[in-house]
Parts: structure tokens; C-alpha cells; sequence
């Protein structure tokens, strides 16, 4: 009685879902031959097998090779694989060419400071720190100009007015 129920339940389907389980069952029986020992399936064969899965009705699905666990795993070491990011810490290093550039500027440019530097290489669309420029010229044996103090702070600006009280 229970096959002639499951006959019934297979005319009622569709034909796109037969052909679907029909390459499934083929494709793990393929795999299982060539992996007797230990179901150790390809990449290849991963991903055939979970994108013919979908397109599976649910109650298919529960009685592959595959359980949706495996696939899900599959899926994680995929992505773990595809996205990773460099291990590198820290700042990247800068550009050869960057670097003679700062220092052609310092020995073209004797009065100019890190900051004059600086600002000179964002002028042209380098992105640049001054610690990084002092670190470059420092390597190289070049030192620029010492940073000037502001003529306010070396006392060159006039000394305020005082209000002239006029007597009497």
C-alpha cells in the first residue's frame, strides 16, 4: 500500500522535478564510485550537488548524501576561503617612488619643514604623515629646516595699545 501511495505522490509530480532528483542520484552515485573508501567529494562536485539540492522539494532534500549541515559547511569554508584579508598589521608601507619624492623636496626645498613638506605632497594627492616624512629624511641623513616659532611667539608682534586716559 505504501508503494502504491509513493507511485501516485511520483505521477503528481513534476517533470523539471523529477529530472532534478534523477541528476542528483546520478551525480552522488558518480561520486560515490570514484571515492569508495571515503566520501571525499571535489569542489566541483560540491557545489553540483548543493545547486541541484535547491531545486529539490523539501522532503527530497532530508535523504541526500548531503545533509544541509554539510552543505551550510561548505558554504562557510567557501566564503572563509574566498574573503580573507591580509594578515599584515600596522600601516602600509609607503611607495619607493614617494619616498624620493620627499626627499628631492627636502634637498630642492633646504627651508622647508615636515609640515611644509606634507602639505606640498597633499597639494598633489599624496596622503602622507609628517612623522613619516621626518621618519624618511631621518633614514636618508637629511634633516629640514627646524620648525620656526609663530612672530607671535617670538615677541616680533607689537605689544597691545594700552588706553590712553587722557587727564583732565
Amino acid at each position: 500500500m505504501l508503494r502504491l501511495f509513493g507511485w501516485l505522490a511520483l505521477l503528481t509530480r513534476s517533470d523539471i522535478s523529477k529530472d532534478v532528483e534523477i541528476l542528483v542520484l546520478r551525480h552522488e552515485v558518480a561520486v560515490l564510485r570514484r571515492q569508495i573508501v571515503r566520501l571525499k567529494p571535489h569542489w566541483a562536485d560540491r557545489a553540483m550537488i548543493a545547486a541541484l539540492a535547491r531545486l529539490l522539494p523539501r522532503h527530497l532534500r532530508l535523504h541526500r548524501i548531503v545533509t544541509p549541515g554539510t552543505r551550510l559547511a561548505w558554504h562557510r569554508r567557501l566564503i572563509k576561503n574566498k574573503w580573507t584579508y591580509p594578515k599584515t598589521t600596522g600601516r602600509p608601507p609607503v611607495p619607493e617612488g614617494i619616498r624620493e619624492l620627499v626627499k628631492q623636496l627636502a634637498r630642492q626645498n633646504p627651508r622647508w619643514g615636515h609640515r611644509r613638506i606634507q602639505g606640498e605632497l597633499v597639494g598633489l594627492g599624496h596622503r602622507i604623515g609628517e612623522g613619516t616624512i621626518r621618519r624618511i629624511l631621518a633614514a636618508a641623513g637629511l634633516t629640514p629646516a627646524p620648525r620656526q616659532a609663530s612672530p607671535a611667539a617670538a615677541g616680533l608682534t607689537p605689544a597691545p595699545r594700552q588706553a590712553s586716559t587722557a587727564a583732565g
